[in-house]
């Protein structure tokens, strides 16, 4: 039996604040449980509803010290099976105790690097040794670089390996050197520039990708991407040096939560059959609730992001007034910047029939989105992954992305003549692009209907279920035990 254990901050269904949790979350899941052990260890947030914490089993607690700063701290270790997976959380209420999963950096960077090392310190304590330790983003980071270190004389440990995903390069968790040094207990040393440290401080990230087996990023495109300048975030140099170790594999949705078919949270269910049907109920049912003109010729744009310079929401607002018009309608979803989430709120007064700014996130209201939208867009200046144009196409609404990352990576642009492709993508980050992109989809959708129709089924036949990205997880796993 191989044994895996994910390591991460987040994990559908106890906690979400992005996709890294649906990862976590779905791909565990998906391995044939003859062959693979995979079990996932998460903070035992506070905020975990109770409805799982009243199910939690104590397993047992001890103290660590992780460093000077921390001489001694609790550790406990609860654990939960659910759908066929062990969860472990790991518990203290002074990092986790909060009414949200992360604070201020400092607060999150002392939190993160106790949760590194009790990920690590709970092993022999479990009886559970995994062939890898496949860790998520930067919190945590610093699995690999204890493991290599610290508790390298140890022998349970000796023979384990790592994988560090990087589903953001943007976040890499840093802080000055000489506080990492007294909240991690890692000598001077480490910090140097060929291992930790990074522009004069700290990088728990850095640590991970310098230390980790193999390296992982969520497509294709944005594995070639984070080599250059543009999309390094600074670790480009680092990333074209562990090119030969480094994987782009391309995320995939967990279809049992997404399927239109079987959806219990939006008004209308139907299949590839009865989209047409299905589709439209379900936009004039969201019209309604949401205040929008119930009409069913109204052409509706769906949007669900965090509201950052990231998602590409500048190229809207520039282009705002020339998106919307008598005929078409823009639904959001989401919360980040003060500047966005005013934005939205301003054209949705200003056009109150054509937009719906939900300045939130309601996952309820975001099922019902995908349903009931036309067109999803997804306009980024950059994006690893993205979710939400995969989860689009499962419902039949289809994609305008940018073409970058994951979103290049997943969809095909429309060919008209040809009759192939499966949404509607640019090249450049620029809003005539942009523009230029939203209203050909509307000629499309008006002028073309059996054209639209068409894109629409290919999207929604699409397979991007787990089923082809855990084949190359797999065979990563597979090389590195071997190895």
């Amino acid at each position: 039996m191989k044994k895996i254990l994910f390591a991460a901050s987040e994990c559908v269904p106890f906690i979400k604040t992005g996709g890294l949790a649906d990862v976590v979350g779905a791909l565990p899941k998906e391995f044939d449980k003859k062959e693979w052990d995979v079990r996932v260890v998460i903070p035992n947030y506070k905020i975990i509803p109770e409805k799982f914490r009243n199910n939690f089993e104590y397993v047992t607690h001890f103290y660590m010290g992780t460093g000077p700063y921390v001489p001694s701290a609790h550790v406990g270790i609860m654990k939960y099976e659910y759908q066929g997976i062990t969860y472990y959380f790991i518990d203290n209420l002074d990092y986790f105790g909060g009414d949200k999963p992360y604070a201020d950096t400092r607060t999150d960077i002392e939190k993160f690097v106790f949760f590194s090392k009790a990920v690590l310190s709970i092993l022999p304590v479990i009886d559970f040794k995994p062939d890898i330790i496949h860790c998520h983003d930067w919190q945590t980071g610093l699995i690999p670089v204890y493991l290599k270190n610290e508790f390298a004389a140890n022998p349970f440990f000796w023979g384990i390996k790592t994988m560090m995903t990087i589903h953001n390069l943007r976040f890499q968790g840093i802080w000055d050197i000489d506080t990492m040094m007294g909240l991690s207990g890692l000598p001077g040393d480490l910090f140097t520039y060929e291992k930790l440290e990074y522009k004069g401080d700290a990088n728990m990230l850095k640590g991970g990708i310098v230390y980790a087996d193999y390296v992982t990023t969520v497509s294709e495109t944005y594995a070639d991407e984070i080599q250059t300048d543009f999309y390094g975030e600074g670790l480009n140099g680092l990333l074209t040096a562990r090119k030969d170790v480094l994987y782009g594999i391309v995320n995939g949705i967990d279809y049992t939560l997404y399927d239109p078919k079987t959806d219990e949270g939006i008004y209308k269910n139907y299949t590839t059959r009865s989209f047409v049907k299905g589709k439209a109920a379900n936009k004039a049912a969201l019209q309604e609730e949401l205040g929008l003109e119930v009409n069913p010729n109204k052409y509706m744009i769906g949007l669900i992001s965090r509201l950052t310079d990231q998602k590409g929401l500048d190229l809207v607002q520039k282009g705002m007034d020339r998106i919307i018009d008598e005929d078409t309608q823009l639904v959001v979803i989401g919360t980040g910047e003060a500047r966005y989430e005013d934005m939205f709120k301003y054209y949705a007064s200003r056009y109150p029939n054509n937009i719906s700014a939900n300045i939130l996130y309601s996952d309820a209201l975001a099922h019902k989105l995908y349903a009931a939208a036309d067109s999803f867009l997804v306009p980024s200046l950059f994006e690893p992954c993205g979710l939400t144009q995969i989860i689009s196409f499962h419902y039949g609404t289809v994609p305008i992305v940018r073409e970058t990352g994951g979103l290049k990576d997943t969809v095909v642009h429309l060919d008209l003549e040809a009759n192939t492709g499966d949404g509607f993508s640019f090249p450049n980050y620029d809003e005539e692009e942009l523009v230029d992109r939203i209203n050909f989809s509307k000629k499309v959708y008006k002028e073309h209907p059996d054209v639209w129709k068409d894109m629409v089924k290919r999207g929604m036949k699409k397979d991007l279920s787990w089923g082809a990205s855990k084949k190359k997880y797999e065979q990563l796993y597979n090389e590195l035990i071997e190895g």
